[in-house]
């Protein structure tokens, strides 16, 4: 893995489901990032599921839906 930039930065690829960085990643629209450490990365798709729930909540609670 090479890294490219200044601090390096790191991208979670879901096609590969694997870390990317550097010139050598997949296209921009297969990432998610970037992420300042590859540990960050790895954690994308938890991160997207965890934003997901929360404008869920938010969307319920502006709509009145709130239990």
């Amino acid at each position: 893995m090479t890294d490219v930039g200044n601090p390096p930065q790191y991208f979670w690829c879901v096609v590969h489901h694997r870390v990317e960085t550097g010139k050598e990643r997949c296209p921009a629209k297969n990432l998610l990032g970037p992420y300042g450490t590859p540990a960050e990365a790895e954690q994308a798709l938890q991160r997207v599921q965890e934003r997901n729930e929360q404008w869920d909540e938010d969307d319920a609670r502006w709509s009145g839906q709130q239990s």
